[in-house]
């Protein structure tokens, strides 16, 4: 059976990097009918934070991304590891390193002298002296001093690592008794049976230290993908000024999970020129030994292609619920449904859309300085007021709207366009909305009357 993780340090909101790595780990997992395990490697006590584990929860929640069984905390599991770490204690193939912090320096010193990648030297690999005082030992992992790590990457291929230039033997358990990263990452994955593991490049580096760890504990090795990063436009790192970063700040900028996810699988995945993708379209395509090679760029206006399309395409119901977390029930306003169908067509984010509806809805306040100038004359102002004088309370529909509206226009010798931009500044306060008739019945006559004799009392 196929078992994946996803594993973040409760450090700060979740990347949209990482939630890309938990999106593939994860259809991975279900497109196999396999397990997709949810752990927080927490044992950094002094960096990690509660907040900081409970938004990961929510994005999952809200990306609806299931996992198997409960959270996992590594906070919770260091007895587990103390008993790894004497294990290889007791076989020899760990020891106590009583190195202080002014041999630390000075060995780090000669090393920059000499132009040497700064590396610990092995002095009390072994070491049978009287240990020195005052000196809390850490515990490192005896590593091999020759030879080469060697492994297949799923995405990179086959990867080798000189142990001489790459490798020394470094801590599994620090001074204080804490596990450090490398070391419980190999416990965890070993014992919750993770076969593959899906992870940013990135963690490159960290790959030929825990080979050592799963040889040494006699664990087997899951096969290893590293994905190349997400960059920027401008070729460097994604970060806050490319765009949003933290997961949760798409939905409060009014993006649909759908369309993030999909914008996320595409950016390093492809399957043929598709690019609408379902979460249940994903899982029946995905496979980790397609991901590309080489790093994939951010591109917001693709986002907002995508959002768009789902804003055009979900159910009202589906829709409306969205909405509902922007203050917005359409089942609750008069032509609700009609409304949220009338301007989905033209929405990027679930903003606009709701800036778009608050501008039918409510009362306009101010209007556009621009469109008063272009469209508001001395004509237009007379055809508003004569086109007011002829709504009545028996016009119901977008089509009986526009059937008199037609027949008044002929009789006033103008054309739709000399009205409809009037009409709109008049009820909206700007020159844009969807089809005037409907925005008429959405309104009603009365109301539309009342926004007509505002427009004209401002002027």
């Amino acid at each position: 059976m196929i078992v994946t993780r996803f594993a973040p340090s409760p450090t700060g909101y979740l990347h949209v990097g990482g939630l890309r790595t938990a999106l593939y780990n994860y259809l991975f997992a279900r497109a196999n009918g396999g397990k997709f395990v949810l752990r927080i490697e927490d044992t950094d006590l002094k960096r990690n934070s509660v907040e900081a584990a409970h938004a990961i929860e929510e994005a999952f929640k809200w990306c609806k991304l299931d996992y198997d069984g409960e959270i996992i905390y590594q906070s919770s599991r260091f007895d587990l590891y103390k008993e790894y770490v004497q294990k290889l204690l007791d076989e020899g193939k760990a020891y106590k390193c009583y190195m202080s912090k002014v041999e630390l320096d000075e060995l780090r010193a000669s090393q920059e002298a000499r132009k040497e990648r700064p590396r610990y030297d092995g002095r009390y690999r072994d070491f049978t002296g009287t240990p020195p005082a005052g000196i809390e030992p850490v515990i490192r992992i005896k590593a091999p001093t020759s030879g080469t790590i060697e492994f297949r990457d799923g995405i990179k291929g086959d990867v080798k690592f000189n142990c001489e230039d790459m490798l020394d033997d470094f801590i599994i358990a620090r001074s204080d008794g804490t596990p450090t990263y490398n070391f419980t990452v190999v416990i965890d994955d070993a014992l919750m049976g993770i076969t593959h593991v899906i992870r940013g490049d990135d963690h490159l580096s960290n790959t030929p230290k825990q080979i050592v760890l799963y040889q040494a504990l006699g664990f087997a090795i899951p096969e290893f993908f590293h994905v190349a990063m997400i960059n920027g436009s401008d070729g460097k790192k994604l970060s806050k000024r490319h765009g949003a970063t933290d997961v949760m700040e798409y939905k409060e900028l009014g993006y649909l999970p759908d369309a993030l996810l999909n914008f996320l699988v595409r950016l390093g995945w492809s399957h043929g020129d598709d690019e609408i993708f379902s979460l249940e379209v994903m899982k029946k395509y995905f496979s980790p030994y397609y991901i590309n090679k080489s790093a994939s760029t951010y591109n917001l206006s693709k986002l907002d292609w995508l959002n768009a399309h789902y804003i055009k395409t979900l159910s009202f119901d589906r829709l409306n619920s969205e909405m509902k977390q922007f203050g917005l029930n359409f089942k609750d306003i008069q032509k609700g449904e009609l409304l949220l169908e009338s301007l989905r067509s033209r929405a990027k984010t679930l903003i606009e859309l709701k800036n778009s509806a608050l501008s039918i809805i409510n009362r306009p306040t101010s209007y556009d300085e621009k469109a008063l100038n272009k469209f508001i004359n001395e004509k237009s102002v007379n055809l508003l007021e004569k086109f007011e004088n002829i709504l009545n309370d028996n016009l119901k529909t977008a089509a009986e709207f526009e059937e008199i509206t037609n027949e008044f226009l002929k009789q006033n010798n103008s054309t739709l366009k000399d009205l409809a931009q009037p009409l709109r500044i008049a009820i909206t306060g700007t020159s844009v909305s969807p089809s005037i008739f409907e925005v008429l019945e959405i309104l009603g006559s009365m109301e539309a009357k009342e926004r007509i004799k505002m427009l004209i009392k401002f002027l």
